[in-house]
């Protein structure tokens, strides 16, 4: 059974990954009228991912005798500017989601909730390779600077950049 500020703490959390998820599909659409598909694709399926954490946490509070709340979520913004400002904000918002994590992590700890807890060691490792994406994203989007031909070849492989996380890899 969840105490009553795990239950809070958690219905917080699905509000957040929802606004994820939003924000990652206005980043899409913003992508795909700019022309940029490879990079829309890949934030549509990370949009569909911050959806599947959520519809995590919304089975976990319910299975454990919660009620999992279906909240109002802020609008997220149309117009990034430029992919580069995008990405960037990409990762500030990746940051916010693991610090919004790591409070949970810490009301479970609080509460003794050792259920909760060990359920949310998948975020805080999931956390960890979201980060790593954004940052190895970034990385690239420096070297490409303004050179045409970069983002050209940028948006044709951001589809397959993936991350060896060292928190996943257990031979590090």
């Amino acid at each position: 059974m969840l105490s009553k500020n795990v239950e809070k703490a958690l219905n917080e959390q699905i509000r957040i990954e929802a606004e994820s998820s939003q924000v990652y599909l206005s980043m899409a659409s913003w992508a795909e009228v700019k022309g940029l598909e490879g990079i829309s694709n890949f934030m549509y399926r990370h949009s569909d991912e911050e959806r599947l954490h959520m519809l995590k946490l919304v089975k976990y509070v319910n299975e454990r005798g919660g009620h999992a709340h279906i909240s109002d979520l802020k609008a997220p913004k149309t117009d990034f500017g430029t992919f580069q400002k995008m990405f960037q904000e990409l990762y500030e918002h990746e940051i916010f989601v693991s610090n919004s994590i790591n409070e949970l992590v810490h009301v479970t700890l609080q509460e003794k909730d050792y259920a909760t807890h060990n359920f949310l060691q998948w975020y805080v490792s999931e956390q960890i390779e979201e980060e790593a994406l954004a940052r190895t994203i970034l990385d690239k989007i420096n070297l490409i600077g303004n050179d045409k031909g970069g983002l050209y070849l940028f948006d044709r492989d951001v589809q397959q950049i993936t991350v060896d996380s060292a928190a996943m890899d257990p031979g590090a």
